[in-house]
């Protein structure tokens, strides 16, 4: 394989089964091109998990200041730590090597938010991870206020922040600590008070799907604080519709195109039953250490409504036609296969367990969140590839 750097383009001159191609790398995507075969963009989402100690994981657990205990499965037990080795190789192309510094470079003066629930604050926390772990202690920092918490790279003058604001709009689990996902109130049309924390951001990560996991919910017109107003109990999939209605409506009334990117993640998927890598249903995460190998594998319980799916791609696409481009970032697939990648018992956790419960490890294993390094670097390395080649 030979690489070639010309005018801002990478070209790779690679070989496959005796026929040489190309590959492009360059602000549009990866191509491939010449030697026979034809040209087409690459699919980051669609390849596999490649097993590689050499180079992987890009930070250790130990050198991340800032790794909360709800994702540090090493610290709370975790003995088989081949989960922090497995690199993400897409069918047709290569990942481009995360580099913290050029990433720096790039938010240099500027803001990253990321805004959603625990899933996208675990993406935050790779991506602080992966960026703070080469630092010096003093050109770095850290600073929690209310929902938002703000990490800073000093010498760069540069914020990757995360908001907690699981449903986008407002509801009664607003509080970043004291929140419960059942017995939703949502305020489906007000935004603003999540929303002005955003407004000056360069770059916005949004995502929002697990907390709306409720067959219904009460959507609310009027005052939470004050239980003051009116509501009517909604099915999720209305209630849906109405917070990403209202989310794009923001969009387009406060972004600026030239200035600020913005992205949404796709779903995340859970490992909570065995349908399909297991022969037993009941199984879960638990006990799992390797990743599912089957290319053609569904998880069908990653995600049980694809009406939900359908909502937030009309809606974009939606927004595109008025000017604002959102990227939808597909890690719904590559997390699908890592039954292993999950903190299972191997995590604080912040209720007491029941002695049920301990007597039964499987019966409180998380197979939501993801341990890290993991699989959220991933994620971050898919970003990473959007904010500099797409």
């Amino acid at each position: 394989m030979i690489s070639l750097f010309v005018a801002g383009i990478i070209i790779i001159v690679v070989s496959f089964s005796g026929k040489t191609g190309i590959w492009v790398e360059n602000l549009m995507g990866w191509e491939r091109s010449g030697g026979g075969l034809a040209t087409s963009r690459c699919d980051l989402s669609s390849g596999r998990w490649v097993f590689d100690n050499e180079s992987y994981p890009l930070y250790s657990e130990r050198q991340c200041t800032y790794l909360s205990d709800d994702l540090a499965c090493e610290k709370f037990g975790r003995r088989d730590l081949k989960y922090q080795n497995w690199r993400w190789q897409p069918h047709q192309c290569n990942l481009p090597r995360f580099n913290a510094t050029a990433l720096l470079e790039r938010l240099r003066g500027k803001r990253l938010v990321f805004v959603g629930d625990s899933l996208n604050r675990g993406q935050w926390v790779s991506m602080v991870c992966l960026l703070e772990s080469s630092m010096p202690s003093a050109h770095k920092s850290m600073h929690k206020n209310g929902s938002l918490t703000t990490f800073k790279a000093l010498e760069y003058n540069a914020s990757v922040e995360f908001y907690w604001a699981p449903l986008l709009v407002e509801s009664n689990s607003d509080d970043p600590v004291m929140h419960r996902a059942q017995d939703l109130v949502v305020r489906a049309e007000s935004i603003i008070k999540h929303a002005r924390h955003w407004t000056s951001a360069d770059i916005l990560v949004f995502n929002s799907y697990l907390w709306w996991r409720n067959e219904k919910m009460k959507i609310w017109w009027g005052s939470l604080e004050d239980n003051d107003g009116l509501y009517k109990e909604m099915e999720l999939v209305r209630g849906y519709e109405m917070a990403l209605s209202t989310w794009s409506n923001w969009l387009e009334a406060h972004v600026d195109p030239n200035r600020t990117r913005v992205f949404f993640m796709s779903v995340s998927a859970t490992h909570q039953r065995g349908d399909g890598w297991s022969t037993r249903r009941e199984q879960n995460c638990y006990s799992e250490t390797k990743p599912i190998t089957k290319e053609r594998y569904q998880n069908i319980y990653a995600f049980d409504d694809n009406r939900m799916v359908k909502i937030i791609t009309m809606v974009i696409d939606r927004l595109r036609e008025r000017g604002i481009k959102v990227q939808m970032i597909n890690i719904t697939r590559l997390s699908e296969y890592r039954k292993d990648g999950h903190p299972s018992i191997y995590r604080k956790f912040w209720v007491h367990l029941t002695e049920d419960q301990l007597s039964n490890p499987k019966s409180y294993a998380d197979c939501v969140h993801w341990c890290l390094p993991g699989v959220a670097d991933a994620w971050n390395e898919l970003l990473y590839a959007y904010i500099f080649y797409k």
